[in-house]
């Protein structure tokens, strides 16, 4: 099974210097083109030599960048905010020499600005959108006249010009909003999958170790048996007063202390179920088990008529996701939580309850997503540690889905107070062997 978890090489937000490099050139290609097309194409006139040497400038820069770093460096944030920064000044120049915010293109501005707000920390999408921002303001009032047709000049009233000035405001403030949400939330779910995936890799190498633990057991029984029945004829042999007595029988009493040992580790489970199987019920008191002497009573509820109980692998995930389900309704009960289990020849249910305040309206819809909690903060806590980062009941929900399980969460009905879990799988999902992933 291939080692899991996060890198922790670069900070969480952070751009390729590649990545700026190809999109300047980008830049610099379309603006070439764009400048000799109005100029020998459309024969406007426009300060040709200017415009071309401040695209020289941003292309030489490129080169510089090529030349002196790798481009597979990533940047620290307030280096690549720089060279964004720059790519915002070198456009505000050319939009100066070519008409200011009468020039269509003036609405490029907020090309740096978005992949900032997908790619760097808030802060420095602010100031980017903020030098944006003062760098449209003075192009409304400082600037060359827009190339254009001079038999018929563009005379655009003042009162469009303030609009258009507004909307460029209005788009670099609500696309970067936007932008920088919709990316927050994708990395939310990335790492709270990362976390899931790690808790399961190490679930199930404790799942693996119990069958390597019996193995071992059953290995080491015939030498073990070998090295007692010496070390009790060494301990015969030798007189109780002579030099090594003690170290013999302290020989014997480890030996024998070892076969208790092994003997716990290869006796079967109540129900009578192989090793790597358990019943419903006893997988139940499994995950009840630890959640015990915590003052709350734990009931656990079986059906009246319990026909042939369902027996499946000790998955972990299930162990795992019931568990922390188990304890959330520890944390919120007042007094009582019940655990029922009810199956049939199709399916199996799992409820798991509680008589605590049950779930907030707020999240009832979106229950199960990352970074979702209604925990509060423990009074004798430190006010600067979090409540919790609310991803208890989405791995736990992963996890039990992976299964073959289907969840509902919902609350008691008026006056009854308290949380409802209820998971379902069908029998045969249940009873599956479990397997894992060798590579």
């Amino acid at each position: 099974m291939p080692a899991l978890g996060l890198a922790q090489n670069h900070p969480r937000r952070n751009v390729r210097l590649d990545t700026l490099v190809r999109l300047r050139w980008l830049a610099i290609i379309g603006q070439t083109i764009t400048v000799l097309v109005v100029y020998f194409g459309l024969d406007f006139q426009l300060p040709i030599w200017a415009c071309l040497g401040v695209i020289a400038l941003s292309a030489c820069l490129n080169v510089a960048l090529r030349l002196r770093f790798h481009m597979r460096q990533r940047l620290e944030p307030d280096r690549a905010a720089w060279l964004l920064a720059f790519d915002i000044a070198e456009l505000a120049v050319l939009l100066y020499l070519t008409g200011g915010l009468q020039n269509p293109f003036a609405y490029l501005f907020l090309a740096p600005v978005l992949l900032s707000a997908t790619a760097l920390p808030p802060r420095f999408t602010l100031m980017l959108g903020a030098f944006a921002v003062a760098c449209a303001t003075v192009l409304m009032f400082a600037h060359y006249k827009l190339p254009w047709d001079n038999e018929d000049p563009l005379q655009l009233p003042p009162i469009y010009m303030i609009g258009d000035w507004l909307s460029i405001l209005l788009a670099i403030g609500f696309i970067s909003v936007f932008s920088w949400q919709i990316t927050e939330e994708s990395r939310q779910l990335t790492d709270a999958l990362a976390a899931t995936e790690l808790v399961l890799a190490r679930e199930q190498h404790l799942s693996q170790l119990d069958g390597l633990a019996a193995a071992a057991a059953h290995e080491l029984g015939t030498p073990l048996s070998t090295i007692t029945v010496i070390a009790k004829e060494l301990e015969n042999a030798i007189a109780a007063d002579a030099p090594h007595g003690d170290d013999v029988r302290l020989l014997r009493e480890q030996a024998m202390r070892c076969r208790d040992i092994l003997a716990k580790i290869t006796q079967l489970s109540s129900s009578g179920a192989p090793f790597d199987r358990t019943s419903l019920a006893a997988l139940i008191e499994e995950v009840v088990a630890p959640h015990r002497n915590f003052g709350i009573a734990i009931d656990v509820a079986a059906p009246p008529t319990r026909g042939v109980e369902p027996a499946g692998a000790r998955n972990p995930a299930i162990l795992y996701g019931l568990g922390n389900l188990l304890e959330n309704a520890v944390d919120f009960a007042h007094e009582r939580v019940v655990v029922g289990a009810q199956w049939n020849e199709e399916a199996i249910e799992v409820t798991i309850s509680d008589d605590g305040p049950g779930f907030a309206p707020g999240i009832m819809d979106r229950i199960g997503e990352p970074y979702v909690t209604s925990r509060k903060r423990n009074a004798n806590e430190p006010d600067e540690l979090p409540a919790g980062l609310g991803l208890g009941v989405f791995i736990a929900k992963t996890l039990l889905e992976r299964s073959g399980a289907t969840l509902s969460f919902e609350n008691r009905s008026f006056p009854e107070h308290g949380a409802i879990v209820t998971v379902r799988w069908s029998r045969r999902d249940f009873e599956r062997p479990l397997t894992f992933a060798t590579s």
